[in-house]
């Protein structure tokens, strides 16, 4: 089993990264499950019901979200009916949509679990322990689990990471947008990598124009959240796994940009 995760897209420069890229990648990996982290595919904050179409469209199996899931009201008219698309687990009892989905590919099952760090981000509850309660109830029917962990913190990543190591097939951070160079298998068989990065500007910071986060470091003051223009970039991994044991076999970073050529 063969899986491509894209990471954070965000706005419509990210957007336009997948509609270029991802047949691409589709060619070069031949992926059998493509997992896309949407939270920031509208404007830079939250998802709207036809950018969800357009990334089914292109050929993604599953949309995760993080923290700003809820920042596009639209969601709440289209998420109970968004098959596709999880959002973290962990948010609290009552929150709509759900956070683990199944994929059957070729007669196999894979289980793709979204949970939300709480370092730093806006209260939850416990990641380790719903992760505990998803992972039982997900190997009753698969050894396959992929778990998408949004988070700030690298710290609380890792711990993760090494908490899930032999329980799932891989654990792959988002949110902090930067691409972390630390892709590893776990001692006991779970792929894992501290941020994937993000899908869109190159040239702004985080995805933002530059010119307006500097303001804010300069003066303190608050400023928008525009997103910036220019050149792009698409940050994923691709990750093999066992499927029979869940274990994975191998990690690997992709990155595009114009410092990084995608076919070399």
């Amino acid at each position: 089993m063969k899986i491509l995760f894209v990471g954070d897209v965000f706005g419509s420069p990210g957007r336009d990264m997948i509609k270029e890229y991802l047949p691409k990648l589709k060619t070069k990996y031949n992926p059998h499950v493509v997992i896309i982290n949407g939270e920031n595919a509208a404007h830079g904050k939250g998802i709207t019901e036809k950018i969800y179409q357009q990334f089914i469209e292109c050929g993604a199996h599953v949309i995760t979200m993080g923290n700003h899931t809820w920042d596009n009201r639209e969601i709440f008219e289209f998420i109970d009916h968004a098959k596709k698309m999880i959002r973290p687990a962990n948010f609290p009892e009552g929150n709509p949509g759900k956070g683990m989905i199944f994929v059957t590919i070729g007669g196999k099952e894979v289980a793709v679990i979204n949970l939300q760090g709480r370092a730093f981000l806006p209260p939850s509850d416990c990641p380790f322990k719903k992760a505990d309660e998803l992972v039982a109830e997900a190997k009753k029917r698969t050894p396959i689990i992929f778990v998408d962990f949004h988070g700030e913190a690298t710290s609380e990543k890792q711990a993760m990471g090494w908490y899930l190591d032999g329980k799932v097939s891989a654990v792959v951070g988002t949110h902090t947008h930067v691409q972390t160079a630390d892709e590893r298998i776990l001692d006991k068989g779970t792929a894992y990598i501290t941020d994937v990065g993000m899908t869109g500007p190159y040239d702004g910071i985080l995805g933002v124009n530059r010119d307006m986060i500097l303001k804010r470091f300069l003066t303190s003051l608050p400023v928008r959240h525009d997103v910036a223009e220019g050149r792009t970039q698409l940050s994923a991994v691709v990750v093999d796994i066992d499927d029979k044991t869940g274990n994975a076999k191998k990690i690997e970073r992709v990155l595009i940009n114009d410092d990084h050529m995608f076919f070399e």
